[in-house]
């Protein structure tokens, strides 16, 4: 099969459909979802990114990342949160549109947080409006993600410690760059479609 083949969102949908994933405990940690969105194109699927607004008590401000957020301490579910905080950030009613899967969950190597991520395809044009958590929002075509002169290492100095991460530059210089929690749930999507994607991650990825 190739790879323009497996990247058809039939093929994802198939894949990630034959896999269960990884679901694990937030025990301490505040606990996140949010939404991976796809739509068909002819040349490749695309992902819709968004950019976060800049916002001094958010720890992902100005990262590109999926609209999402934390769980009601309601009892919502984690896919419920998604939906919800889809709907929240873009005006996008997720009702309309195919569910495809959900990927592995992940704790965050240095944020308390455990986050869940749920695959959907939308079926139609839709006209997306952005809150004020949102700066802007984007389509990426797939195929883009995994060509190799996008991949890079960075530096980020966090919380008095400075690391080197992989990332993707997505967009012109200057502007935000893919990496980090999104940036891993990629690679666990590309892996469950059977796809390498990116460069080595040195941190420490399951870290409480």
């Amino acid at each position: 099969m190739t790879a323009k083949s497996n990247l058809q969102i039939t093929s994802i949908a198939q894949h990630l459909g034959n896999q269960s994933p990884i679901i694990l405990s937030p025990a301490d940690r505040g606990h996140a979802a949010v939404t991976m969105l796809l739509r068909e194109r002819a040349s490749s699927p695309e992902v819709l990114f968004i950019v976060r607004a800049e916002h001094d008590h958010d720890p992902w401000s100005g990262n590109i990342g999926f609209p999402g957020g934390r769980l009601n301490p309601s009892g919502e579910t984690p896919q419920q949160a998604a939906v919800r905080e889809t709907f929240e950030e873009l005006t996008l009613d997720l009702s309309q549109s195919q569910y495809l899967g959900r990927l592995d969950d992940l704790y965050g190597s240095v944020m308390p947080v455990l986050v869940s991520c749920f695959v959907y395809q939308l079926l139609g044009p839709v006209r997306l409006q952005p809150n004020h958590e949102v700066a802007r929002a984007f389509w990426c075509p797939l195929q883009k993600l995994l060509e190799p002169e996008r991949q890079q290492y960075r530096t980020f100095f966090y919380r008095g410690v400075e690391r080197a991460h992989p990332v993707v530059e997505l967009l012109e210089p200057q502007e935000p760059l893919l990496w980090g929690l999104t940036y891993r749930l990629i690679r666990n999507f590309f892996s469950r479609c059977n796809h390498d994607f990116g460069l080595p991650d040195t941190t420490n990825e399951t870290r409480p």
